[in-house]
């Protein structure tokens, strides 16, 4: 079973009703004081956090006193502008007296289901943990339509734990676990303690009912799990309404594990090599070697560029004598490959016009 002392990159998803109390629509300030400590805690001891939070469609409904009813789109993206500056205001206020920094992300389901946008995001998620800030990630209510919309924040920080290679995925929620049935209407229901696979039975068990102000039910839990999971992220289904959920959850807390099936570096390359290859790059011999000890490819060591690709297409990578050394997602559209081939990484913006990224290739999106 998994533990979250163990984390090395860690995604925490925060429920609307965890925040935001359903009766007034006022954010719950001690709450998220006591969570925001929970997160300096965690950070201290090097791993990496990301929030994924609900929350700015319902500050929204509170300030612009909307029935609690179910809302119009255009009456919902209203409530998400008005909250959304609120909800970030407040997870600044909250984690600025623990030296942290935090950054707003808002996506839409085409971030992820475009490689391009895939892309981008990954390494703006990258880059901010990087300078160690917390990403507040929420989907972008305020301009999402049903076509593009993920949703649910479930389902969503899967998929921000997908993307940013996390191994572990907390859900924290109105339950302390998945049942094997509504225990709010089955005395007889159990929780499941760790879930190695989500069977057909497992999936018969899950129920629709969600809070009053999430729309997120076990259905979507599960569906997140199983992202999650195909990926090598280990996700918990936790109980946040406790203050200090997180501590709660590391000192032993009701909980529900999702075993990972992979580990996450491991699928992320699995992926990447099932990928249909748009174009070949060749090496030279000292680019070859470089990569054969886990760096990333620059556009100094390609002598050749063929294919027709754009910016984040898999590529196969060659050496000079045409042995494929594995396959990688391109930083570059083919033409902008052909020009910077053999140049340092700092004459790219003179050869290109324009920034560019310093790898050809990031090490972390190469299969070889």
């Amino acid at each position: 079973m998994a533990s979250l002392s163990e984390a090395k990159r860690l995604v925490v998803k925060i429920g609307s009703a965890l925040l935001v109390d359903r009766d007034t629509g006022a954010l719950r300030s001690d709450w998220l004081h006591a969570l925001a400590a929970d997160v300096a805690r965690i950070k201290a001891r090097g791993t990496d956090v990301i929030l994924v939070s609900s929350g700015s469609i319902a500050l929204g409904r509170g300030v612009l006193r909307l029935p609690p009813s179910d809302l119009a789109l255009e009456q919902s993206q209203a409530a998400a502008a008005v909250g959304q500056i609120r909800l970030a205001r407040a997870y600044e206020e909250a984690l600025t007296p623990h030296g942290i920094t935090t950054a707003q992300v808002l996506v839409t389901l085409e971030d992820s289901a475009n490689r391009r946008r895939y892309l981008n995001s990954r390494a703006t998620l990258e880059t901010l943990v990087g300078y160690g800030v917390v990403p507040i990630v929420n989907e972008n209510d305020t301009v999402a339509t049903d076509e593009i919309r993920y949703g649910d924040n479930d389902r969503l920080a899967a998929q921000v734990a997908v993307t940013v290679g996390a191994d572990q995925l907390i859900l924290l929620s109105d339950v302390d676990g998945f049942y094997s049935a509504n225990p709010a209407q089955d005395p007889n229901a159990r929780r499941y303690d760790v879930i190695d696979k989500i069977t057909p039975a497992i999936e018969a068990m899950a129920g629709d009912a969600g809070s009053g102000l999430s729309k997120g039910g076990m259905k979507t839990k599960l569906m997140a799990a199983k992202t999650a999971t195909a990926s090598g992220c280990a996700m918990a289904i936790s109980d946040g309404f406790v203050l200090n959920p997180l501590q709660a959850l590391e000192n032993g807390a009701p909980t529900t594990w999702f075993t990972p099936l992979l580990d996450p570096h491991a699928a992320r390359k699995r992926w990447i090599a099932a990928m249909k290859p748009r174009g070949t790059l060749v090496l030279d011999d000292g680019a070859a070697r470089a990569l054969g000890q886990g760096r990333s490819l620059l556009p100094a060591g390609v002598t050749e560029v063929s294919g027709s690709f754009g910016r984040g297409d898999p590529v196969v990578i060659c050496d000079t004598s045409g042995r494929s050394l594995g396959q990688g997602l391109t930083r570059y559209t083919a033409a902008e490959a052909r020009v910077i081939r053999g140049h340092r990484s700092d004459e790219i913006e003179a050869l290109l016009g324009y920034p560019g990224r310093a790898a050809l290739i990031h090490r972390d999106d190469m299969a070889l």
